[in-house]
């Protein structure tokens, strides 16, 4: 493409690549000159050049200008960088519908369980924590949203491949850092607002007003989709003028679900939509996701699909990977891996285990905190986890460069009353919980989720997933028993 067709006044040389990382060699590239948190792209020029860079975007004045490298100066880079990005990849974001789902948690079921049911209408992809889907393509990702180049390359790779929808995670660090400015939504999804990523926005307010943005990226025929039983759903009903539908159990919403019943192996609840009242069985399991079953079924329904139709295709979902995933590998308990690590999330993942379990039974949890990130959640953290849980072994969670200890005292000073394990090695706690469980008691392995990997100080190191280790423990734990009654 010629840089004239990106920028009118611009010369008309070939670009082959748009570049934000000058790390990256790309001959015949275009170099944007991006402000980060930690990094200025105004700085590194010289190595974007060195690495195929034949035109430079920028907006401050620059230490030199190289010869034969052409430069083009706007107002704001990032502006410039999702309108050029568009253009580069023939607008991909205009050619199917998108689904951008946004909230503390939720996100990634919902999107995930979108994208299984609106395929039986439309051909639709995924895009967010888990990976990339579309096709018979299965891509791991940088970031829950990516930036802006690799997103609008992805959606023009799920256009060329007939993709006519993709529900997309949105993160609140997407919308501040603008790698969503150019989509266009069909559908925006709020899902709740809890404590998190405060060392990121530092207050709620401004964590709020982040997620916001999403709705100035609906289309004019566009809907908002609103949890009202978050509070900050129901300001949000409130303070929108575009169209909205809203969802909820314990509210009167558009999209209502009633007579909520928990089963060993389903959820069922009567749907309620226009004054008509429909029976739903669920392969889903707890409260919070008859929440995010509703967002699911709210975003179809005004995407063309019938409610009866969506609700056939609820029945039996696959499992989303690492969210309140059970393990069963014939222990007489339960073991169930999930992705929580808000307040907010360990609330509702112990709201379903304090369900299942029989009282006389044993609660049993590991968890720690991530390193450099949202200190003050780490005593919530132990105190929620008291609250429910007879049992509590705390273990390392991606520590980054801080100190895993460290960071376990401070999840420790919230827990008030209750005997803990720190036990810094996470396959070594999660073998320990496992050899505590007896009969119908219940082990949560939270934080990570679906990861295979811990992030510390040199990187992200290699580790098998939860789901993994608590099968190998498990299975080797069968191993000794029947050794024994042999």
């Amino acid at each position: 493409m010629k840089l004239n067709t990106l920028f009118k006044n611009a010369k008309p040389i070939d670009i082959d690549y748009l570049m934000s990382d000058s790390r990256k060699l790309q001959a015949n590239s275009l170099f944007f000159c991006l402000k980060g948190m930690k990094h200025d792209g105004h700085s590194h020029v010289n190595q974007a050049v060195e690495n195929g860079a034949v035109a430079i975007v920028h907006s401050d004045e620059l230490a030199n200008y190289i010869p034969f490298v052409e430069y083009v100066k706007v107002d704001d880079v990032y502006t410039a960088l999702n309108k050029a990005a568009t253009i580069f990849y023939d607008h991909p974001s205009e050619k199917m519908r998108l689904f951008g789902v946004t909230g503390t948690n939720g996100k990634t079921t919902i999107a995930k369980v979108i994208k299984h049911v609106y395929s039986n209408y439309l051909s639709c992809g995924y895009i967010g924590t888990i990976g990339l889907e579309y096709a018979n393509v299965v891509e791991k990702p940088d970031f829950t949203t990516p930036e802006v180049i690799q997103l609008n390359e992805i959606l023009a790779k799920m256009a060329k491949f007939k993709m006519k929808a993709v529900a997309i995670e949105i993160s609140s660090q997407g919308l501040e850092q603008h790698r969503v400015d150019a989509l266009r939504l069909k559908t925006a999804v709020f899902t709740n607002l809890t404590h998190d990523h405060l060392d990121y926005h530092g207050t709620m307010e401004n964590y709020y007003q982040a997620k916001k943005k999403i709705f100035g990226l609906l289309n004019n025929d566009g809907y908002a989709v609103l949890n009202i039983d978050d509070p900050y759903g129901l300001r949000l009903k409130d303070e929108l003028t575009c169209k909205k539908k809203t969802y909820g159990i314990t509210t009167d919403a558009d999209y209502k679900a009633n007579n909520v019943q928990f089963k060993d192996d389903c959820t069922q609840f009567d749907l309620v939509v226009q004054e008509k009242t429909y029976p739903v069985v669920t392969s889903l399991l707890g409260m919070f996701n008859v929440h995010n079953l509703l967002a699911v079924i709210a975003t179809c329904h005004l995407n063309g699909m019938r409610i009866p139709i969506i609700i056939e295709n609820v029945k039996q979902l696959p499992q989303v990977k690492g969210r309140l995933q059970q393990v069963k590998r014939g222990q007489p308990f339960r073991v169930i891996v999930d992705y929580a690590h808000t307040p907010d999330g360990f609330e509702k993942v112990f709201d379903y285990a304090k369900i299942v379990t029989n009282k006389e039974n044993k609660i049993i949890v590991v968890f720690g905190a991530t390193g450099l990130r949202d200190t003050k959640k780490r005593p919530i953290l132990g105190a929620v986890a008291e609250k429910y849980c007879t049992n509590i072994i705390l273990a390392e969670e991606d520590p980054r460069t801080e100190n895993s200890l460290g960071i376990l005292e401070q999840i420790a000073s919230g827990i008030k009353n209750s005997r803990y394990l720190i036990i810094l090695d996470r396959y070594d706690a999660i073998r320990q919980a496992l050899e505590l469980a007896n009969i119908n008691d219940t082990v949560m392995i939270l934080g990570k989720g679906h990861e295979d990997f811990i992030h510390r100080a040199n990187g992200k190191e290699p580790w098998p997933g939860d789901i993994v280790v608590c099968e190998e423990i498990l299975d080797r734990l069968n191993d000794e028993k029947e050794k024994h009654h042999d």
